[in-house]
């Protein structure tokens, strides 16, 4: 019950690019930036109980050149934030960020001069992670969910293509004060 049999006279057809996401979301290297509690929790998740070296995840990687997912766990601090852009400057690209907890998503409890209220006015953020703290699960789920935006990235041209629509887009977009649903 192999994969031969499953395909017609052994033919496999794919792209460049599906072969390109296969292989870009299992060898996938997190930079750490733990900050506050939500780091004990990123460190349990790469312990052996939930141990997220099945997804190509073994190591937590202290030099930015080598990683190209940074897990900003925690709250960050006015001090910290041109601490935090440039090791994420020193990553090679692509690069992904996942803002993990609610402080980091946007600034939490904190709500005063000294915390930044939202890691999103620093870097660009692909996944937020709610929770205070994050269970380790959910940091698994949100890796799981950044490979699939890993997966079908698209390559090349048709990457530029990509983003100039998503630009377009967001510039086009209501603004949120404006918008009208529950909230109004």
């Amino acid at each position: 019950m192999g994969l031969e049999e499953k395909l017609p006279s052994g033919v496999l057809l794919t792209t460049v690019e599906a072969v390109a996401g296969y292989a870009r979301k299992g060898s996938l290297w997190p930079a750490t930036f733990g900050l506050a509690c939500c780091a004990i929790e990123m460190m349990a998740t790469g312990a052996p109980r939930y141990d997220l070296a099945r997804f190509g995840m073994e190591v937590f990687r202290a030099s930015p050149r080598q990683a190209d997912l940074m897990i900003v766990a925690g709250r960050v601090s006015q001090k910290m934030a041109p601490v935090l852009r440039q090791i994420y400057d020193q990553m090679p690209n692509p690069k992904w960020v996942l803002a993990m907890g609610v402080c980091s998503s946007s600034g939490g409890m904190f709500n005063n001069y000294a915390i930044v209220q939202g890691v999103d006015h620093v870097v660009p953020v692909d996944m937020y992670l709610p929770g205070c703290p994050p269970r380790p699960e959910m940091l698994i789920d949100a890796i799981l969910k950044i490979h699939d935006q890993i997966q079908h990235t698209k390559l090349g041209a048709n990457r530029e293509r990509e983003v100039v629509e998503l630009e377009t887009a967001a510039m086009t977009a209501v603004p949120s004060e404006q918008m009208k649903g529950l909230m109004r």
